[in-house]
């Protein structure tokens, strides 16, 4: 299903064919090898910087190349093509970086994004604890000023590039004992080999296998006072600024997600037959299709709309709560309709759907739930 997207210019499709061409060759014949082995490996994410794929809307006096947002789309989208374990990518690019980019100092750009466009480090956010998801505010992971360092203590779980991550940007409690509890929440950034800090076990999860995620541990761990981002007590803030961006990542991966699945689905059932022909050619399967199609046209318009205003720099946290539910929610269904269409072979592991049936899964769960989503919308529209 070829998209024509009203926010993207010929440069960006020059952008998307070499970026296919290069998937092509460095990712796609090794990704089933990557699920197995649950590690997509870093010589890949060196590649990826060395052809201008990370990071690119950095400022070009860091390295990067100063693009609009229409390029971290293409860039997601192709990943969402090839496997949603490749979403860590879309993490470092669109979600950790840019808290560097809108809050670091001047010394903090310079030491830590040249290094984040060539793939040398892999970024992460720690904003999940073993007893805290959706409610920021309750995080008890604490950033303890002593002289010019933090001390900093507590555990952290389901991050997304944990195993591999080099700089994590923490979300903790500078000051615990304030109420509401969200006005002491700073952010911390803590590199790879801190002294205190340590990686858990790479956690096994039922989907999305080649994406490392792990639990991060901070046991007195003594991090320089100038890895503050912005104010401190300011992070809750700056994270409901960046929270709209992220959301609209994850709603643009579910959106690629229901149009590959059905992209395929549509190609099997003309090749299946059952009854002595096409299972495609049975009004129900027709049916069944027709509605997921439209369905996906409606989404990818809603999700068109908001990334064309999103780029022009519209606030629009309702919309892009609404969207994220809705897409992750019709990838499920999507997922689960076109595995029942594939009969027995959907639910084995030599057909694609198999893997997009558990990568979809978590979709409704991270970036906010979608019952988080639902509350945010009430509240916006006058409950």
């Amino acid at each position: 299903m070829s998209q024509s997207h009203p926010y993207l210019q010929e440069e960006h499709d020059i952008f998307r064919q070499s970026l296919q061409k290069f998937l092509q060759k460095e990712a796609v014949p090794h990704f089933e090898e990557w699920e197995k082995e649950k590690r997509v490996p870093r010589d890949f994410w060196r590649k990826l910087g060395e052809q201008g794929f990370l990071c690119p809307q950095v400022e070009e006096k860091y390295g990067g190349l100063s693009t609009d947002f229409g390029y971290s789309v293409i860039i997601n989208e192709e990943l969402e093509k090839v496997g949603t374990g490749l979403i860590g990518v879309g993490l470092h690019n669109d979600i950790v970086i840019p808290y560097i980019e809108a809050y670091g100092t001047e010394e903090q750009k310079q030491h830590w994004l040249p290094k984040a466009i060539s793939g040398e480090m892999i970024s992460a956010i720690a904003m999940t604890e073993p007893g805290v998801g959706s409610d920021l505010a309750a995080v008890k992971t604490t950033a303890v000023r002593d002289g010019d360092h933090y001390i900093l203590n507590g555990e952290k779980t389901f991050i997304t590039n944990g195993v591999q991550s080099d700089l994590v940007v923490v979300v903790c409690k500078t000051d615990p004992r304030v109420q509401p509890g969200h006005k002491g929440i700073s952010l911390v950034v803590v590199e790879a080999g801190t002294p205190g800090f340590s990686k858990g076990k790479q956690l096994e999860k039922v989907g999305q296998h080649s994406q490392d995620t792990s639990e991060l541990i901070f046991e007195d761990a003594r991090v320089p006072a100038e890895n503050l981002l912005g104010e401190e007590n300011e992070g809750f803030y700056y994270l409901m600024k960046q929270l709209q961006q992220e959301r609209l990542v994850v709603a643009i991966g579910a959106i690629v997600g229901v149009e590959k699945m059905l992209e395929q689905t549509v190609d099997y059932v003309q090749q299946r037959t059952a009854f002595g022909q096409p299972i495609g050619k049975f009004q129900n399967t027709q049916f069944k299709m027709a509605e997921m199609a439209t369905e996906s046209k409606i989404g990818r318009t809603f999700v068109d709309q908001l990334i064309a205003n999103h780029m022009a720099g519209v606030d629009m946290v309702t919309e892009v709560s609404m969207a994220k539910w809705w897409t992750t929610d019709l990838a499920q269904k999507v997922a689960t309709e076109c595995m029942q269409l594939y009969g027995g072979f959907g639910y084995m592991e030599e057909y694609e759907i198999a893997r997009r049936y558990r990568d979809v899964a978590v979709g409704s769960i991270y970036a906010g739930s979608n019952e988080i989503m639902k509350n945010i919308i009430a509240k916006n529209i006058g409950l």
